[in-house]
C-alpha cells in the first residue's frame, strides 16, 4: 500500500489535422494510503484517461505521478505495482478461471506454482467463486465475471488498484449488490483504490472522497457529503445529486433577489428577500444563480412570508418512497422546478401548491465564473435530521 499523488497532470492529443486536443489539464490530488477514491463527472471528462495515465497505458504530456517516494509516470506498465480492472473484464476466453487469475502471476513473478494456487484459492473463497475455478468465462454470468477480474487484479497483491466503470456492464440490481461488495472487499484489503465512474450515485455511496471532473478539468474533491452540500460551483452542485439542484437567475437588488432569466424577455417570476448576512456573501455581486435542492423546498398549506411562492402542480413523479412535484409559477409556465416530497403525501397534477424556500437551505454561485458565493453548511443540514 502507499500515497498516490497526481501533481499537474496533463494529456493532450493531436487531432486528425495536427490540432491539439487537451483531455485532462493540470490535475492535482493526493490519494492517501488505503483511501478509496472515486473520479467522477460526464461522459468525455477525462476521468478514463486519468487513470490510463496512472495505469502507464497512456503517456503523460506534463506533470507528475508519485507512488509512495517513487516517481511512476516514467515507468513500464508492469512496473508500477498498480492492478486495473477493466469496464469489459478482458478476461482470457480460452483459459479458466482458475487460469485468468493465476495468469498475471505466472508471467510475471517467479512464485512457485504452490503458492499461486494456494493464494488463487483463497482469493476465490474470498470472493465467493471457489466453485467456479474450472470454468471458461463464457460459462458466467456478469456478476461471475466481474468477481474474476477482480480477483486477478487481487491476487497481485498491488500497491494500487484501478478501476474503470467495472460495474457498468450489470443490471441494476446486480450492480447495487457489486457496489456494497466492492466497499467490503477494500475495507478488507486497505489497498489504495482510484474508481472511475459516471454515475453519481456509485461516487456518493462508495467513495471515501470524490473528484469530480469537467472537460478535462479538476472541479473539486471533498468527501461525498461535501461536494453534496457544499459544491465549489454550480457545475458540482448540478452534476451531484438526483434529482438535480434547482437553478435561478437573478439580480441583486438591495436585499431582494429578483429572478431575471438571461435572455428571456419576460417578466421575472419572483423577487426573494434576503439577510444581512447573504447579502454581504454577495458583495458587490449583481448578477447571481440562486439553487436550492428539491428536498429542501418546502410544500405548506399557505404562504406566510416573501419566501412561500403560489406554485401550480405540473407532473408528478412518483418514486415509492417520495414524490417530485415539477411545479410551474403560473398553470402555463414552461419553465418548472422540482421539489420532493413524502410518498405518501397524495399530490395531483394541476392543483396549487405553495413552494417555501428556506433561506438556510440555498446556495448562491455567481453568474460568470459559476463560483460558489454561499453554501449552506454542513451544521444547517444536519440540523435538520433527527439523531440516531
Amino acid at each position: 500500500m502507499a500515497r498516490l499523488e497526481l501533481d499537474d497532470l496533463t494529456k493532450v492529443f493531436t487531432d486528425d489535422d495536427g490540432g491539439e486536443v487537451v483531455a485532462v489539464e493540470e490535475v492535482s490530488i493526493d490519494i492517501a494510503d488505503g483511501e478509496f477514491l472515486v473520479l467522477v463527472g460526464p461522459s468525455g471528462c477525462g476521468k478514463s484517461t486519468t487513470l490510463r495515465m496512472i495505469a502507464g497505458l497512456e503517456t503523460v504530456s506534463d506533470g507528475r505521478i508519485r507512488l509512495g517516494d517513487r516517481v511512476i509516470d516514467d515507468k513500464k506498465p508492469q512496473d508500477r505495482d498498480i492492478a486495473m480492472v477493466f469496464q469489459s473484464y478482458a478476461l482470457y476466453p480460452h483459459m479458466t478461471v482458475r487460469g485468468n487469475m493465476s495468469f498475471g502471476l505466472e508471467e510475471s513473478t517467479e512464485m512457485p506454482d504452490d503458492e499461486i494456487r494456494t493464494l488463487v484459492d483463497d482469493t476465490a473463497g474470498m470472493l465467493g467463486i471457489a466453485e467456479l475455478l474450472e470454468r471458461t468465462p463464457t460459462e458466467l454470468s456478469g456478476g461471475q465475471r466481474q468477481r474474476v477480474a477482480l480477483g486477478r487484479a487481487i491476487v497481485r497483491e498491488p500497491e494500487v488498484f484501478l478501476m474503470d466503470e467495472p460495474l457498468s456492464n450489470l443490471d441494476a440490481k446486480l450492480r447495487s449488490e457489486m457496489r456494497t461488495e466492492l466497499q467490503r472487499l477494500q475495507e478488507d484489503l486497505d489497498t489504495t483504490t482510484v474508481y472511475v465512474t459516471h454515475d453519481q450515485t456509485e461516487a456518493m455511496t462508495m467513495g471515501d472522497r470524490i473528484a469530480i471532473l469537467n472537460d478535462g478539468r479538476l472541479q473539486q474533491v471533498a468527501t461525498p457529503l461535501e461536494a453534496y452540500h457544499q459544491p465549489a460551483n454550480r457545475f458540482v452542485a448540478g452534476f451531484i445529486g438526483e434529482p438535480s439542484m434547482n437553478f435561478f437567475d437573478v439580480e441583486v437588488q438591495g436585499d431582494q433577489l429578483v429572478h431575471a432569466p438571461a435572455g428571456d424577455t419576460s417578466a421575472g417570476e419572483f423577487s426573494y428577500p434576503i439577510s444581512a448576512d447573504t447579502r454581504e456573501s454577495l458583495q458587490a455581486t449583481s448578477r447571481a444563480t440562486l439553487g436550492i435542492r428539491p428536498e429542501d423546498i418546502e410544500i405548506v398549506g399557505a404562504a406566510e412570508s416573501g419566501r412561500d411562492f403560489d406554485t401550480t402542480v405540473d407532473v408528478v413523479e412518483p418514486m415509492g418512497d417520495e414524490n417530485n412535484l415539477y411545479l410551474g409559477f403560473s398553470a402555463d409556465s414552461e419553465r418548472t422546478f422540482v421539489a420532493t416530497v413524502g410518498g405518501m403525501r397524495r399530490v395531483e397534477e394541476g392543483q396549487p401548491a405553495v413552494a417555501r424556500v428556506p433561506e438556510s437551505a440555498i446556495h448562491l454561485f455567481d453568474a460568470d465564473t459559476g463560483g460558489a458565493l454561499q453554501n449552506r453548511t454542513l451544521r444547517d443540514a444536519a440540523a435538520t435530521e433527527p439523531e440516531l
